[in-house]
């Protein structure tokens, strides 16, 4: 089975970690978010693989190369404008010549893909829809379906008191290639607002199968800090990159390589440390993540927090819950980071803040 990795996001939410790269190249447990979706693939049997590029394409292909290390072939769709969820895969229909799986490259799952491969034949199905059952309803795309699985009807992102079904898009699809002919070529296409909906009008063959498998949409400063307490926590099964330096009730903490950290440094909940960092004396981390290659100050106190590569913070610094501060920024010593606040270079070079002030 071949299989596309949908790539082409801009991740606007995630801002500003993904000023300077795309979605699927933003870390988790220190590997590109994309690196996981790729062992993944690989484990079931998909050897053969497609991603579409758009925004900071060159990064994505120099990791990926032509896959060669990943044990697979890795061929690459540049869309110069977006074109959809399923435009841009109708762009590489002749890639797509037999049954196919469509993934994220921003999402992080285990998902079984030979399973969901297995309903879909058992089904006969044109096209199959990984479901799983989610709270917050509102957050997401929700299908119906009957008692055979077969998909009735689509919810976004209803009011909770409004959901037929708590059962969630997952983004994860399988296809047969006469999916084609329901995907108009060379336009803006897309699954959920034009492809899905007809194929529920005609009555075709189109399931939804529900998962069991971890699956996590990591779209938002919250759901990437989440994403990194299941992954230490072994509630997806999913490889980091680096060693588990300290772990108990109180922490979790994964380091890179060439990591180096001062004394009485103080650790609370899950913290990542990306490669070639170093970390002060005195500092308290907590539930944080740290990117590749940036200095923290001693005594620096980071609450919850993301710290893209690169950085430098000062002696002193605190970072109040939920704040994030973009790759390659500098804070000097004493400096407030109010909590929710997202810190970035702007194009002049200096540091500013999207909420309150720096101080």
């Amino acid at each position: 089975m071949k299989a596309m990795i949908m790539a082409a996001g801009v991740g606007s939410r995630l801002m500003p970690l993904t000023m300077h790269i795309p979605k699927p190249m933003v870390p988790v447990g220190n590997r590109p978010l994309m690196e996981h979706i790729v062992h993944l693939l690989g484990t079931h049997g998909c050897k053969q693989v497609i991603a579409n590029l758009h925004y900071h394409s060159r990064i994505i292909n120099e990791h990926f190369k032509d896959g060669t290390r990943y044990g697979m072939s890795i061929n690459y769709s540049l869309e110069d404008e977006l074109m959809g969820t399923a435009g841009g895969v109708k762009k590489c229909d002749w890639f797509l010549n037999d049954t196919f799986v469509v993934i994220s490259g921003d999402a992080l799952t285990d998902l079984d893909i030979t399973s969901l491969l297995h309903a879909h034949r058992q089904n006969g199905a044109l096209a199959t829809i990984a479901l799983k059952k989610v709270d917050e309803v509102e957050h997401f795309g929700i299908v119906i379906t009957d008692e055979n699985n077969k998909i009735k009807s689509f919810q976004e992102k209803p009011k909770p008191v409004e959901a037929l079904s708590n059962m969630a898009n997952t983004g994860i699809y399988i296809f047969e290639p006469e999916i084609f002919k329901y995907i108009p070529a060379r336009q803006f296409y897309d699954f959920g607002k034009q492809v899905f909906p007809h194929l529920v009008k005609i009555g075709a063959p189109f399931y939804g199968i529900s998962i069991d498998d971890y699956w996590c949409d990591v779209g938002n400063i919250d759901t990437y800090r989440r994403a990194h307490q299941d992954l230490l926590s072994a509630g997806v099964k999913a490889r980091s990159s680096g060693r588990l330096i300290y772990s108990s009730d109180h922490a979790q903490v994964l380091t890179g390589k060439q990591v180096i950290i001062g004394d009485k440094v103080k650790f609370r909940g899950t913290v990542i440390i990306g490669d070639g960092c170093v970390i002060g004396s005195g500092v308290e981390l907590r539930n944080s993540i740290i990117w590749n290659d940036t200095r923290i100050g001693d005594r620096a106190v980071i609450n919850e927090g993301v710290i893209g590569s690169r950085c430098q913070l000062g002696s002193s610094v605190q970072m109040e819950a939920g704040s994030v501060v973009g790759s390659g920024c500098v804070l000097n010593d004493g400096d407030i980071i109010p909590a929710h606040s997202k810190v970035f270079n702007s194009t002049a070079g200096e540091v500013q803040s999207e909420h309150g002030q720096i101080g």
